[in-house]
């Protein structure tokens, strides 16, 4: 059993290597080397990133992408994306390159809205804690005034806050179920800030409440949270042609084509096994770029494949439509993201790829989001209805694995150019490696 150890945290960075070394390497050589051949050679960027998070050894690198010629509504970007996965970035810039020959992505934020929610258990009549509550909640907004001064000069703040019963579900359970506008913020620290005010303000009110009797005085606050399922925090993006202006190289019958494009969308709508591949496809899109801006991927995941549930079945988040010889594709999706604050005003990449967008507001930087996602899912269902998935895949995937076997730059060249027309397998070339090698 590896050796336990108290006040890990408090040791240098250099000690909690060591401990980690003496711990569960025989090669401390070079996994030492390792180690800190990630490390920045400057040394102030390198404590940058040190202060991310706790416990730092080293830097994980992901690569950083890009995928140009998106239009979106009128406007070109070149959209960047951190992910490790093969194919991803090359399928969007496909996408986008088939799209800005037919007009481009549109794209709309239809609502903003953010919700946060104190969790609390009341003893009593809920008929004697609606009449309370409407007694109180101009002070639970009067006394975040000092919070949301800053978020109100810039148009955002407290848009309202309402009692909901969840009794029946749990007994003596309720909510105060809050939304908020947090603009250009993804706005986390803003709104757990104003709940953790609203539950001290509840529990204090309750207590000299005259109305109420010892029990209902005494409100237990469970939990005070924003929430990162936000229905109402939405935005779609769609593209849409004349099918006969689907035809390209790889289309040469768009009817066909159309027809196969919807009915593998249709299916994803109604079958969960299909739906959650097909939306993995959007999220690597979207999770590519919220990674790249600084912004919250697992709270976007987490709400997206919640919203992806909300009629009670898991389906498609894209939509597919042919109505009088016009192939339309879209996507209606939450997405709560912001451009100021956290990691987007003090990580050097992320600062980078936001100026590479043109510095967008959060409004802006949803659309883009939402494209990214549109155009990734475009790419795999058009593979899937007519080359199928692994001819791109494997072929972007060739030159990992031939990196794992440490192919040499010769090697890579003539193995390059042998797959070029041949079927790429994992299995294929280790037998080809192997073959040129003797």
């Amino acid at each position: 059993m590896p050796n336990t150890i108290s006040g890990f945290s408090k040791l240098s960075k250099s000690d909690k290597i060591e401990w980690l070394l003496d711990t569960y390497f025989k090669d401390k050589t070079n996994a030492r080397a390792l180690v800190k051949g990630y490390w920045n050679t400057d040394d102030k960027l390198q404590k940058l990133h040190d202060e991310f998070i706790e416990n730092t050894i080293t830097n994980y690198y992901l690569p950083l992408g890009v995928a140009p010629n998106f239009l979106i509504n009128g406007s070109h970007y070149t959209i960047p994306m951190a992910i490790e996965e093969s194919s991803v970035v090359a399928a969007a810039s496909k996408a986008a390159k088939f799209w800005l020959e037919r007009g481009g992505f549109k794209a709309e934020v239809l609502s903003t809205e953010k919700i946060g929610q104190v969790h609390f258990m009341f003893l009593g009549d809920f008929k004697k804690l609606q009449i309370f509550f409407n007694y109180v909640k101009p002070k639970l907004i009067s006394e975040t005034a000092t919070i949301t001064k800053s978020m109100e000069r810039r148009g955002g703040g407290i848009l309202d806050i309402e009692l909901r019963d969840k009794s029946e579900d749990v007994p003596n359970y309720y909510q105060l179920h809050a939304t908020f506008e947090t603009m250009d913020a993804m706005g986390a620290n803003f709104i757990n800030t104003c709940l953790e005010q609203f539950a001290t303000t509840l529990k204090y009110e309750a207590s000299t409440y005259e109305a109420f009797d010892a029990k209902e005085k005494d409100i237990t606050v469970i939990m005070s949270i924003l929430s990162n399922y936000v229905p109402q925090c939405l935005v779609r993006a769609e593209v849409s042609c004349k099918i006969e202006e689907l035809k390209s190289k790889d289309i040469p019958h768009p009817e066909e084509f159309a027809q196969k494009f919807k009915q593998a969308v249709s299916i994803a709508e109604i079958e969960p096994y299909r739906a959650v591949t097909h939306n993995k496809g959007i999220m690597n899109g979207i999770d590519a770029v919220v990674l790249a801006t600084g912004n919250d991927f697992r709270a976007v995941e987490a709400g997206v494949h919640a919203y992806a549930a909300k009629e009670g079945t898991y389906s498609s988040l894209t939509h597919c439509t042919i109505e009088n010889g016009v192939f339309r594709f879209w996507i209606e999706i939450p997405l709560a993201l912001g451009t100021v604050g956290g990691l987007t005003s003090i990580h050097p990449l992320v600062k980078f790829a936001l100026e590479m967008l043109q510095k967008p507001s959060a409004r802006d930087l949803m659309q883009i989001v939402a494209v990214a996602g549109l155009a990734q899912n475009f790419g795999a269902v058009k593979s899937l209805t007519t080359t199928g998935i692994q001819e791109g895949h494997m072929k972007m995937h060739l030159m990992n694995i031939l990196n794992q076997f440490e192919a040499t730059e010769a090697e890579k060249t003539k193995l390059i150019e042998h797959f070029k027309t041949n079927v790429v397998t994992h299995s294929l070339v280790v037998e080809a490696i192997e073959t040129l090698r003797k």
